[in-house]
């Protein structure tokens, strides 16, 4: 193995991974070694061109297009990048949608496209990607939380809720999954720097009142290096754990 290159050989599938922290931890784990499939509901360019900038830095990729709520093609997602790597080691489950509404103006099919995304989403693709995972006995699933599913927030109880979920369903996969090797965590992003859907750099009304002990919003890289170790070999012992990175701004 070369130095720096704690995942050469793994394949990892990184969801909503064409821009902000999905595309710092394709590019994060694609620098340490693995193999990575890059995944975005409908837009193919995005993800295309984090694969070709992977391509380009030495590494191998592949851009996959499926739409995580939906069991058929998380299926066909996983059948692709299992049958044309031989294998899937690292899950990372990022996809999710973050948007603001009033409570009383939430509709039911908001409520639940919202809780789709992240939370069916993240059942259904580790669902789908097992098989693979369980043959190699050393895989890490990784869900990408949310602060404020710590703290709370206004306007986003779906997501909220959502998050919140997710950190229960890390629990019950670090129990399910043990036996074959296999470890569940869950990074927990605080304030980070990133372009909201439509390029706007705008954030949520949570950011204006909340101030980190760094001094400054997070980076997407800051996120990518936390999931890199816990794919990684230096993370065997660590399962079912949340790991805030977050500026000192929550203390879990």
């Amino acid at each position: 193995m070369s130095e720096g290159k704690e995942l050469a050989g793994k394949v990892a599938v990184v969801t909503g991974a064409g821009r902000n922290i999905g595309r710092a931890i394709a590019l994060e784990l694609a620098a340490a070694g693995a193999t990575v499939a890059v995944n975005a509901r409908r837009t193919p360019g995005e993800i295309e061109a984090v694969a070709t900038e992977i391509e380009r830095g030495g590494g191998r990729a592949l851009a996959v297009l499926a739409d995580v709520t939906d069991e058929a093609a998380v299926g066909r997602l996983a059948k692709t990048v299992g049958e044309k790597f031989g294998r899937i080691d690292i899950l990372v489950n990022n996809a999710a949608v973050r948007r603001e509404t009033d409570f009383e103006a939430i509709a039911l099919s908001e409520w639940r496209e919202i809780l789709s995304i992240i939370l069916d989403g993240a059942f259904l693709m580790t669902k789908a990607c097992l098989p693979w995972m369980k043959a190699g006995r050393e895989g890490a699933v990784i869900n990408i939380g949310g602060m404020a599913g710590h703290l709370g927030a206004k306007r986003r109880p779906h997501a909220i809720a959502a998050k919140s979920g997710l950190v229960g369903l890390t629990k019950a996969l670090a129990h399910d999954l043990a036996e074959h090797g296999i470890t569940a965590n869950c990074v927990v992003p605080g304030l980070i720097d990133t372009v909201r859907g439509g390029g706007t750099s705008v954030q949520p009304g949570l950011h204006a009142h909340l101030k980190p002990l760094a001094g400054r919003p997070g980076k997407p890289a800051e996120i990518a290096a936390a999931v890199r170790y816990l794919a990684g070999p230096g993370a065997r012992f660590v399962t079912g754990q949340q790991l805030h990175v977050n500026g000192g701004l929550y203390m879990g």
